[in-house]
């Protein structure tokens, strides 16, 4: 990238060459804003240079173009798995964007211990055992996992609190466990259950229920009618989850995807079919930008969800989508098996795509109407605040301690589309007076926008501090150091009551106090942005809080590790033990040098 002359789109094409590849688009700033991939990068990249019309889309990206970089590839299929790192990489504002990047959720059946534990999972599948799934959501396997604590009592708790019982827990008690952590089951009995509960997650749920029926026909022949109501109550509840989750027709494994676009809020509905199971569905809101087509997201979706995950042998698309074989060839070399991608059905196949376009439709009104709502929040919150413009950004700061100890300061987000939460941002207090709530917002404060001003982020258009007039005064104070203009500090405080709706709201600038209506939508979403903060605060409080509790504070002397610190702590019985012994008593432990417990000695008094 030249600093002295400017982009040349001619020239720049004139050298590119005709092969396969990726192309990068750069703003003046240096900022990655698109990245695409071409069979040949010289037309491609030419064509949007080109007189002809393009759609408002493309006009916008063009006049922003200042620079241009390219990645030649052997093939077509290797440029769209390089696209598809490099969108994840820099999240170029006019490609179509993911937030939800996490891995697929699994079900973890250990198989190396006597009484097998199943388990939630993500992540990679390093630990011995089998893993059933993926799901589409952690909703999805903890509502499986619910439903197979219900018919088949495996143990789900920690191994650590499997060890450690005298007594059956409260699972026992209701019936969602047999106890073998005090012997009320015999491994035998136990293996069985597990045994069940593999052929169920392996599609195998008839061959269980026919089992079951046996062994409760037999009980009743041996008059063990407690024992056979027992089978026939199990028998039951597995059919309502076969009913649940049965899918007509479907054989081999099979995600249905479904696009729908409104009002330019594009919404992608993946149903998930294992083995004739219906695993569940998630939904998907990718970020486009305006005049994008519905088969342009889809295609996008389609490579930044499934390139680098595990991906089934067939997807089934509501749309026809372009260069289709291209991303078949990246997904089948990507998965390691052949991946094939449908969007003509008929029949049943044409019934479940119907079921996820319908699913897909409900979303997009449900968010739309949520993005409505917040919409007339911030136009109530400009007329009430009597502001000049509408508020784009707000940024609301909470602080969190109990009584001084590790004190958290949070930063939350909220736009026009509700909470971004990537934005998000807490702050650990250092080196002020326990319980100076003031101090501690004024630091927070200052390190959050000495970043933003030097250009790292955002500035918001209304700053919310929660907290009255002194933790106001701070904000203002804060804000003129450093010079940071054009931003509405407002402060809210709860009422004498305490009551939500009794809030008093104060602005930087104004004297005085004043309330809103409890009914008011400019107060909702104030309350909801000082709740969040709040939330977000006091969870960031908690962990800091639990980890100073539970480390050791020998842990911050370089060269003493665990099994050293664990030979002091018997010897001297503790910490102030430690402290009352000298640099001679502490290099008498095996492992302390003299030079180390000079260390020891040093750290402990100060």
């Amino acid at each position: 990238m030249t600093d002295t002359a400017p982009f040349d789109p001619r020239q720049a094409i004139k050298t590119l060459p005709t092969s396969p590849g990726v192309y990068r688009m750069f703003d003046d700033r240096g900022q990655v804003i698109y990245v695409g991939k071409a069979r040949n990068l010289k037309r491609r990249v030419g064509s949007y240079f080109q007189r002809t019309v393009h759609n408002s889309r493309t006009q916008a990206l063009v006049v922003q173009v200042a620079d241009l970089q390219v990645t030649v590839t052997h093939t077509e299929a290797e440029a769209l798995i390089l696209e598809n790192n490099l969108i994840k990489e820099h999240r170029p504002r006019y490609n179509v964007l993911l937030r939800d990047d996490k891995s697929y959720p699994y079900i973890h059946l250990t198989t190396h211990q006597q009484f097998p534990r199943l388990s939630f999972h993500r992540g990679q599948r390093r630990d011995a055992g089998r893993y059933f799934g993926p799901f589409p959501s952690s909703g999805a396997v903890r509502e499986t996992l619910n439903h197979l604590q219900k018919v088949f009592p495996v143990r789900q708790c920690r191994d650590s609190f499997f060890q450690h019982r005298s007594r059956p827990c409260l699972q026992y008690q209701i019936g969602r466990c047999t106890a073998p952590c005090v012997g009320y089951i015999s491994e035998s009995d136990y293996a069985r259950d597990v045994r069940h509960v593999e052929m169920f997650l392996s599609g195998q749920s008839n061959e269980v229920i026919d089992e079951l029926v046996g062994r409760m026909e037999t009980a009743a022949s041996d008059l063990e009618f407690e024992k056979a109501a027992r089978l026939r109550d199990r028998i039951a509840s597995l059919r309502r989850i076969q009913e649940r989750q049965y899918v007509s027709g479907a054989k081999g494994d099979v995600d249905v995807i479904a696009c729908r676009l409104r009002e330019q809020l594009a919404c992608v509905q993946v149903f998930v079919i294992r083995d004739g199971r219906n695993l569940g569905n998630q939904t998907y809101f990718p970020k486009a930008p305006p005049d994008t087509a519905p088969e342009e997201i889809l295609y996008g979706f389609v490579a930044r969800h499934y390139l680098g995950r595990e991906t089934p042998g067939e997807l089934l698309v509501s749309h026809e989508l372009p260069d289709v074989e291209v991303l078949e060839e990246a997904l089948t070399a990507d998965a390691g098996h052949r991946v094939r991608i449908t969007s003509r059905l008929r029949g049943e196949r044409r019934r479940w795509l119907n079921m996820a376009e319908r699913n897909a439709e409900h979303a997009l009104s449900a968010r739309l109407t949520t993005e409505a709502t917040t919409e007339r929040r911030f136009e109530d919150l400009q007329q009430a605040l009597s502001l000049d413009q509408m508020p784009e950004r707000i940024e609301c700061f909470d602080i969190s301690h109990t009584r001084g100890e590790a004190t958290m300061a949070s930063c939350v987000v909220m736009g026009r589309e509700g909470p971004i939460k990537e934005d998000y941002r807490r702050f650990n207090i250092d080196g002020v007076t326990a319980g100076d709530d003031y101090a501690a917002m004024r630091q927070a404060l200052e390190r959050r926008y000495r970043r933003l001003r030097e250009g790292e982020g955002e500035l918001p258009d209304l700053l919310l501090i929660d907290g009255g007039r002194g933790q106001l005064t701070q904000a203002e104070s804060v804000l003129e150091d450093l010079q940071v203009t054009g931003v509405t500090i407002v402060g809210i405080a709860k009422g004498p009551r305490r009551r939500p709706g009794e809030e008093v709201l104060m602005m930087a600038g104004q004297p005085g106090e004043f309330r809103l209506p409890p009914e008011s939508p400019a107060l909702h979403l104030l309350q909801h942005a000082r709740d969040e903060a709040h939330r977000f605060a006091i969870t960031g409080h908690r962990s800091r809080r639990g980890k100073s509790r539970t480390t050791s504070s020998l842990e911050e002397i370089p060269g003493l590790g665990p099994k050293r610190r664990q030979a002091l702590m018997k010897q001297f019985g503790g910490l102030k033990g430690l402290k009352r012994a000298g640099v001679e008593d502490l290099a008498r432990v095996q492992g302390i040098s003299t030079a180390l417990a000079e260390r020891i000695h040093a750290y402990l008094n100060g």
